[in-house]
């Protein structure tokens, strides 16, 4: 799980609070990545305590209740180490809502196709330009600055898409149609069979 791996990183330099902890993981990866729940933060730090990766100690607080510090083990340590060198790889297919929507205006015919198409071309073109406004206030931050990048190219390659559908959406919409009319027949088929 990489939120689980990241918190470990995290650990590597020192112990350190799960406020902290969540301060420091926003800081670094940036506004792209989104707000890290500070509820599923402890509910990792639980889990890492409970696998042996972290270990806790009770820091006594006078005016407030107890604060837990977390420090990483050597079973952490070497988890991390594994994690790092792993390659990421898709455990399963390509998954995009935009397809579902591809799917429901193609039973619709070319032109509520088409409308999908322009208002989703329009979206990723609103978000090239916010990208484009992140980056330029996270300069002093490169890791931050990567990730947007990333985002960017990620975007780049979905107008790539629209474009091919586009191009295919007459094609895309006769085909879906196609199947429509073998499934009718099936089915009608099916139904005189029992009548």
């Amino acid at each position: 799980m990489p939120i689980q791996h990241a918190v470990l990183a995290l650990l590597s330099r020192g112990e350190s609070y799960g406020y902290v902890l969540r301060s420091e993981f926003e800081a670094t990866i940036g506004p792209q990545w989104g707000s890290l729940n500070i509820g599923h933060l402890y509910q990792v730090l639980d889990r890492l305590v409970r696998d042996g990766l972290v270990t806790t100690t009770r820091v006594e607080q006078t005016s407030r209740p107890d604060r837990i510090l977390y420090r990483l083990t050597d079973a952490g340590r070497r988890e991390l180490e594994v994690w790092l060198t792993t390659p990421f790889v898709r455990q399963s297919g390509y998954r995009d809502d935009f397809f579902l929507k591809l799917l429901a205006a193609s039973r619709l015919g070319r032109k509520p196709l088409a409308q999908v198409l322009d208002v989703q071309r329009q979206a990723y073109l609103d978000e090239l330009k916010t990208l484009a406004d992140l980056r330029d206030s996270h300069a002093e931050q490169p890791l931050v600055r990567l990730l947007i990048d990333a985002a960017t190219l990620h975007t780049e390659a979905n107008l790539q898409v629209i474009d091919l559908a586009h191009e295919q959406r007459t094609e895309i919409a006769q085909a879906q149609r196609g199947r429509e009319t073998a499934e009718h027949r099936l089915g009608e088929s099916a139904r005189r069979k029992r009548a």
